[in-house]
């Protein structure tokens, strides 16, 4: 489980393809001294098990489902890509659960600037958007934001400073896909009211 706090930015440093995996491996020396291998690492928003570490540096592997199915696969060599380990269970949470399991992808459909802030609006599909309240919770790319306001075809949020700096959602450009993940209580809430409307 995750929060949707970034620790740090890494930058992905190559991309090695073995049979069915790719091997991702990503420069983030501020977080590999404390990681382990067999360590979850949120990875834009996808959770990915740490296989490697050296010289600050850390290895994956992944599927060719994972990349397909997330943003992950249109990165290329020297990307930033944003990073947090796992949640420990005595830490706070800051942001919101956040469990790595992209729901889908969206496109980057306007950057507004007002002033130092920034109106991000994300195209989606209604599959993703259902789960979507305005002042709830989502994760772009694996951080955590509050939805400004929804539709069917997407949602908006409002970036401060701090997140533009400390993220890579200052490197998005329109068209870009971008990773999203619904807060889990919003899914099982809709889930419940399913099932219970068809009963």
């Amino acid at each position: 489980m995750f929060t949707g706090i970034i620790e740090s930015v890494g930058t992905l440093a190559a991309l090695e393809p073995r049979g069915s995996v790719v091997g991702v491996v990503i420069e983030a020396p501020a977080i590999a001294p404390g990681v382990r291998i067999g360590d979850s690492i949120a990875v834009n928003g996808t959770c990915l098990t740490v296989t490697r570490i050296d010289a600050g540096r850390l290895h994956f592997d992944a599927v060719h489902e994972t990349l397909d199915r997330t943003a992950l696969g249109d990165q290329r060599v020297g990307a930033r890509v944003n990073l947090e380990r796992a949640m420990r269970a005595d830490g706070r949470l800051d942001g919101h659960i956040v469990q790595g399991h992209v729901d889908g992808t969206g496109r980057v459909a306007d950057l507004a600037r007002d002033g130092d802030d920034v109106r991000f609006a994300v195209e989606c599909g209604p599959e993703i958007a259902r789960y979507l309240v305005p002042k709830g919770s989502v994760a772009i790319d694996g951080v955590s934001l509050t939805v400004v306001d929804v539709s069917d075809a997407g949602f908006d949020v409002a970036l401060i400073p701090h997140t533009l700096a400390e993220t890579n959602l200052g490197d998005r450009r329109l068209g870009d896909r971008v990773n999203l993940e619904a807060d889990v209580l919003g899914k099982y809430v809709v889930r419940y009211l399913e099932r219970t409307r068809s009963v």
